[in-house]
């Protein structure tokens, strides 16, 4: 049975690995040390979240999903990856399954990007809190996009109207 762990483990790592053939285009890069922590911290986020998980885990996609993100630099990309990590595996708990890795995925990477610019409590704490209250009530709109769009409708913040805001800054400077 160890043999076996072993090699999954091995296999996890080179897939983890392989990442670095497309975040290498955006400045990012893990060493096999990067990959161990990564894998590490997988396993302290599943015991935390009482979960199982099959095959190779969500690493992977995860870093595919979010390696192009202007929010995530060299200096910050291994902790912000465990973070990500840690954050996936606590709102698939969240949500009670009810929604796929991809669409969990999306949704993480739409709002980091775009409400949270690159604010992981943000993210955790406030955005996926809000929208996994509103999948436990019932939502089930996310269905029909995969994940995408969809925290706007659970959005109770007011937003900045860029428009309004660059109009008065024009003002304010006298342009």
């Amino acid at each position: 049975m160890d043999w076996m762990l072993a090699y999954q483990r091995q296999e996890m790592l080179t897939k983890t690995l392989e990442t670095n053939e497309k975040s290498e285009r955006f400045g990012l890069t893990l060493t096999r040390q990067d990959a161990e922590l990564l894998l590490q911290e997988r396993g302290n986020a599943l015991r935390e979240q009482k979960r199982v998980e099959f095959g190779g885990g969500i690493l992977p996609q995860l870093i595919d999903t979010f390696c192009d993100s202007d929010f995530i630099c060299q200096s910050n990309y291994v902790e912000t990856l465990v973070r990500l990590q840690e954050i996936f595996y606590l709102y698939k708990n969240e949500v009670q399954d009810n929604l796929t890795d991809d669409e969990l995925l999306h949704l993480m990477k739409e709002q980091f990007e775009f409400l949270c610019f690159g604010d992981l409590d943000y993210l955790e704490g406030t955005c996926l809190s809000n929208f996994a209250q509103a999948v436990r009530a019932g939502y089930r709109g996310y269905l029909a996009t995969d994940g995408r769009g969809e925290y706007s409708r659970f959005d109770e913040v007011q937003r900045w109207d860029y428009e309004l805001y660059r109009e008065t800054l024009k003002e304010l400077c006298g342009r």
